[in-house]
């Protein structure tokens, strides 16, 4: 049975994107974005949660997310999920969880009625290279 890894979000940066640089020059960009759920519970008080996601762009799309993205910023991102894995001072594993985006929408850009940015480079062997990079 075939599997799928898709992930659709819209959410709001909680900081300005940052970007980062391979041994080979390609730019990876990192932001957080905070989608909250609202309701009510049963004495009608309004509850609330808030979810951040981590996401990491590549090449073209890195560069566009930090020219025009900033602290609370909306858009729509839709990618797949990676697992990645280090270890801290103490010697133990840790694991984390971010979203690698093939598209970003901005949605609260007001200089053109959408901007629609569809990664078009292999992610996949972007991220080889920095994984790469991190182990030396």
């Amino acid at each position: 049975m075939p599997a799928l890894n898709r992930v659709q979000l819209i959410g709001y940066l909680g900081r300005d994107p940052e970007s980062k640089y391979t041994p080979t020059g390609k730019r990876v960009t990192d932001f957080p974005i905070a989608m909250t759920n609202r309701w009510k519970d049963e004495t009608g008080e309004t509850k609330e949660h808030t979810e951040w996601v981590n996401i990491e762009a590549w090449g073209r799309l890195a560069e566009t997310c930090h020219e025009y993205l900033g602290k609370g910023s909306l858009v729509y991102v839709e990618g797949r999920m990676k697992t990645d894995r280090y270890e801290d001072q103490e010697g133990e594993h840790r694991y984390f969880t971010k979203v690698v985006a093939r598209t970003v929408q901005f949605l609260s850009d007001s200089r053109d009625d959408q901007h629609l940015i569809e990664e078009a480079d292999h992610p996949e062997e972007e991220e080889a290279e920095l994984a790469e990079a991190s182990e030396v």
